[in-house]
C-alpha cells in the first residue's frame, strides 16, 4: 500500500503532512519517503490532522525519523493530533518521547 506525505518547506523548517493510515502495510514506503531529506533541516514538524490511523510499526518508523533528525542536530516536532492517534502514543508513553503540540504555531515558537 501506498503512503502519501505532503511536504512543505518554510524557510528552513519543513513541514509533513501524514495522512490516512501508518501500518505495517505502508511503513517502508513511508521510511523511503521520509528518512532521506531529514537531515538537511534543522526543524521537522510532523502534521498528524489526518493520521486517523498508526499501529506499532508506524511508532517504530516515527522512531526512526526521530532519532535521524536528532543525529542531525536537528529537531522533530508533532501537532495536530487526532485523538485516536493520542490516546494510542500515551497508552505506550510515546509521548514522553516526542514533543507533541496542538498546533504549528506552537511547535514553533516552541524552538
Amino acid at each position: 500500500m501506498h503512503f502519501n506525505i505532503e511536504t512543505l518547506d518554510q524557510g528552513g523548517i519543513i513541514i509533513k503532512t501524514l495522512s490516512d493510515t501508518l501500518d505495517f502495510n505502508n511503513v517502508k514506503d513511508f521510511k523511503q519517503q521520509i528518512l532521506p531529506n531529514l537531515t538537511s533541516h534543522k526543524l521537522v514538524l510532523l502534521d498528524l490532522q489526518s493520521l486517523n490511523f498508526i499501529d506499532s510499526s508506524g511508532l517504530g518508523a516515527l522512531l526512526s525519523a526521530l532519532r535521524t533528525v536528532n543525529d542531525g542536530g536537528g529537531a522533530l516536532k508533532i501537532y495536530n493530533m487526532t485523538k485516536p492517534v493520542r490516546a494510542l502514543f500515551e497508552l505506550v508513553r510515546m509521548h514522553r518521547i516526542f514533543a507533541i503540540y496542538n498546533t504549528k504555531e506552537e511547535a514553533i515558537i516552541s524552538i
